[in-house]
């Protein structure tokens, strides 16, 4: 199959997996522990039905909104996710692009292989940077800085990430191998020469917004996982969430939480928006799907946060339905990773055109012209 005629992202997802080696691709697509709340993240969409209002004039469909203070297209937004070089030579640069061709917020993970600057030098759309609050306050400071000068719209701050998630298709498959498994990945990574090549000779798989600082760069010379593991910082509370918004003024979001409680924590902190995520089922287990956490946050807290559903977005009714609950958009990450590990930027631009048409066609259907006017009357839950 050729990602040209890939008509959903599970169509994506074969085509990267044959085309990256397992380690890559496990690493990608795995969850922690048994992966319940990886399956669940996508599973639990399926409990809502839509109510569709017929009779109505849908012959324009609306899906213009506005997030963190910027006008964008739809309410769909590129998440945060790591080492995009990975995956694809044409990495976060390729995903930016498309993010401001289709209107859409773009978000760079600090463990990104772009740097700060080389995304605001990509586009000038709207950017979101993703940021860990570590050990060394110094080099948070400055990716604060960089950010600033860059001209971006917003920071997230992701918060559900005291210790690494027990993912452990990495110690069967990937980069966290047991000596059994190495020769297997050493078959795999043969079987794939080009990226081998890339990998072994480039230097693009650098998470070069850490590797800037001198000090970080040698210690992840030692091991990225342990690196992060040892920069952490465990002792983070909600006064450190303070302490970033005295040094930053623009949108300020918190990615990780879950509950009403730690939402209205983040607004009396001073943040603006909130990511319901669970890290896409990577850290805790039996954490609940972050749809089934939009209702409550909706009713207690739409007058104080921007409300984001992350994680198991695969679908345009999927998007409608959180929008429908609550949620002011909702972001993507593996639905946009699978089609760049499967095409680069022309598999991005196709996935990207298959959702946003999929949510459009799922509001003529619901009978609702426009984004603003979804609400509960259009959603069920079963029972």
């Amino acid at each position: 199959m050729k990602f040209s005629s890939c008509n959903n992202v599970s169509d994506f997802r074969r085509i990267a997996k044959r085309r990256l080696p397992a380690p890559v691709f496990h690493y990608m697509d795995g969850g922690a522990d048994d992966e319940l709340t990886l399956r669940r993240n996508t599973a639990a969409f399926d409990e809502y039905e839509l109510m569709p209002s017929q009779l109505s004039d849908v012959s324009r469909v609306d899906l213009k909104t506005r997030l963190f203070g910027q006008p964008v297209d739809w309410p769909v937004m590129i998440s945060p996710t790591g080492a995009s070089k990975l995956f694809h030579r044409e990495g976060e640069p390729a995903v930016a692009r498309n993010a401001a061709r289709f209107g859409m917020i773009y978000s760079l993970s600090t463990l990104g292989t772009a740097t700060i600057e080389d995304m605001a030098r990509v586009t000038d759309g709207p950017k979101l940077y993703q940021l860990y609050i570590f050990r060394d306050r110094g080099l948070t400071e400055e990716w604060i800085a960089h950010c600033k000068a860059g001209g971006y719209a917003a920071i997230a701050l992701t918060v559900d990430t005291p210790v690494a998630g027990n993912r452990e298709r990495d110690f069967v498959h990937g980069f966290s191998a047991s000596p059994r498994s190495r020769l297997r990945q050493a078959l795999s990574f043969a079987a794939h020469p080009g990226w081998l090549i890339r990998a072994v000779l480039g230097k693009d798989l650098d998470m070069v917004n850490i590797t800037r600082s001198d000090s970080a760069a040698k210690a992840v010379k030692q091991g990225v996982r342990d690196f992060i593991d040892r920069e952490l910082e465990r002792s983070l509370t909600w006064k450190d969430v303070e302490w970033l918004r005295a040094r930053w003024d623009g949108a300020l979001v918190i990615k990780g939480v879950q509950t009403v409680e730690d939402c209205r924590k983040a607004a009396d902190a001073g943040a603006t928006a909130v990511m319901l995520s669970n890290h896409g089922g990577r850290q805790l287990e039996s954490a609940p799907a972050p749809v089934d956490c939009i209702a409550a946050v909706a009713d207690a807290l739409r007058d104080r946060l921007e409300i984001i559903c992350d994680g198991g977005i695969r679908r345009g009714t999927h998007v409608v339905k959180a929008i429908a609950l609550g949620a002011n958009a909702c972001s993507i990450g593996r639905a946009y990773l699978f089609a760049l590990a499967a095409g680069g930027e022309a598999g991005v631009e196709r996935a990207l055109t298959l959702l946003r048409d999929e949510v459009a066609r799922t509001m003529a259907l619901l009978g609702c012209n426009s984004i603003g006017k979804l609400g509960r009357s259009y959603v069920n839950k079963r029972v």
